[in-house]
């Protein structure tokens, strides 16, 4: 039975948790300060613990720290009612497998708590033969690439046939493409299928960095170098050594971190702040962004040399709407990890719901796909994604499709575009539909905007079948 440790000063909270995760069959200790906790770690052995943020004695990052010192084999997931990404970033970089906000819901704990100790086994596992380490190996890149699915469409295949070209090489490569269509899931599947798979991969959102912390996140700091400077911290270069270092939305840096991040990729040698000690560094850079680069360079806002170090390789993901056949492919896809995450049963689409998804322009690629299919997951009652499961905008964009289709159908038949009766109705057919979309097809706020009443709205849509 997996054992558990909850270090939490408010006793309840360690209650209620305690009493949950025994009912869901592990076994539970818990502990309100950071003092006795060590102690018991000290007595016995846990597979995960749960650590609150801030405790009478001690804070989450010293007890991860500590944790992790002389427990290693043992799993963290930080617990703070502070939601602080900034913070999170920092304790996962340490060592803590996930970071959960208060309010805890229960279905996030049960699926976290799980996920930490099945990702700690494979991590603790030891390797044995070539073939059981392969097959571990394969197993945690299950676990990271659980976003990234291999598409049908042409356009797919070209995506993979460039990922498995560069992959073997060290060569710099620029991800472009759209917000939400899997830049840095292409990243880690580059660092996955490259001879430093068994190295770091570490990700770094630019768009997030201020320009008074981007020096301290990218190169690190020694206790004391600043004001706040508290402790040493490690920067990203120094912790993807030997690995990859993907930094996403990189047009976002300021002209002097460009500057500064220049030298550091001319050089592969980085100083912390503080510190006269230059590291060397073996790194591979993968960067991404949703931006023209070019452009950025035309207007002085990306330096051009730096550019170029970086675009050894670029490689353009193409957004959701021009991989068709893969859609759905995706869909499934994320329908199986949303069951397996909320713990639910659903097997199937709707037809009228794959229609819907096929014609739908996902302005937010395959993250909205994704977040659309967890939404439906949870609101579904049974085995079927219904139409009524989807959002709002999704639902009536099919709507609109529908009806749209039904007008262009009914109202171009035998219809000469030079007789001014003909084209008087379509226009008129149009403005009618337009209304009805702006009202979410409300028709009687419809008939009040086009100033006729309701029965006449009604005489006009049932003669193209509108109703």
């Amino acid at each position: 039975m997996n054992k558990i440790l909850i270090i939490d000063d408010e006793i309840n909270i360690g209650l209620i948790l305690s009493k949950f995760l025994t009912r869901n069959g592990f076994e539970v200790a818990t502990s309100t300060n950071g003092t006795n906790a060590l102690e018991l770690m000290s007595r016995e052995t846990f597979n995960l613990v749960l650590c609150d943020f801030r405790l009478e004695d001690t804070d989450g990052r010293e007890m991860l720290r500590k944790i992790k010192t002389s427990y290693p084999d043992t799993g963290v997931i930080i617990i703070t009612g502070y939601s602080d990404i900034k913070l999170a970033v920092e304790l996962i970089k340490m060592g803590a497998y996930d970071y959960i906000t208060k309010p805890l819901y229960p279905d996030e704990i049960l699926n976290t708590v799980n996920k930490a100790i099945e990702a700690q086994k494979i991590i603790n596992q030891p390797v044995s033969t070539s073939s059981e380490s392969d097959k571990n190996r394969d197993r945690k890149t299950d676990i990271v690439l659980e976003e990234f699915v291999v598409g049908k469409s042409a356009a797919s295949q070209e995506l993979i046939r460039q990922i498995k070209l560069v992959s073997p090489t060290n060569y710099s490569v620029i991800l472009s493409g759209e917000s939400g269509t899997g830049k840095e899931s292409v990243a880690k599947s580059i660092h996955l299928s490259s001879p430093r798979k068994d190295k770091p991969f570490i990700a770094m959102d630019c768009g997030s960095l201020t320009k008074d912390l981007a020096g301290s996140e990218f190169f690190g700091h020694e206790k004391g170098s600043f004001t706040g400077a508290l402790y040493t911290k490690i920067g990203h270069f120094e912790m993807a050594n030997g690995g990859t270092l993907f930094l996403d939305e990189v047009g976002n840096l300021s002209y002097d971190i460009q500057a500064a991040l220049l030298r550091v990729v001319q050089e592969r040698k980085v100083k912390r702040i503080g510190s006269t000690k230059e590291i060397d560094l073996d790194v591979r850079i993968i960067v991404a962004t949703n931006e023209n680069l070019m452009d950025a360079i035309q207007k002085s806002r990306f330096r051009e040399d730096l550019f170029h170090r970086f675009n050894e390789f670029s490689i353009t993901i193409p957004p959701l709407r021009e991989r068709g056949k893969d859609i759905m492919t995706f869909a499934e896809h994320f329908l199986k990890v949303a069951n397996n995450e909320l713990n639910r049963n659903v097997t199937d689409f709707s037809p009228e719901v794959v229609d819907c998804f096929m014609t739908y322009n996902w302005p937010g690629n395959v993250r909205e796909l994704k977040n659309v299919i967890r939404r439906a997951t949870l609101l579904s009652e049974g085995s079927e994604i219904l139409l009524k499961a989807l959002p709002l905008e999704i639902s009536t964009f099919a709507k609109v499709s529908a009806i749209e289709s039904t007008f262009e159908a009914n109202v171009s038949v035998n219809t000469n575009r030079h007789d001014l009766k003909n084209a008087a109705m379509e226009a008129e057919y149009e403005t009618i539909l337009n209304v009805l979309k702006e009202v979410n097809f409300n028709k009687t706020k419809a008939a009040k905007i086009l100033n006729i009443d309701r029965k006449t709205l009604y005489n006009k849509m049932k003669a193209i079948n509108l109703d």
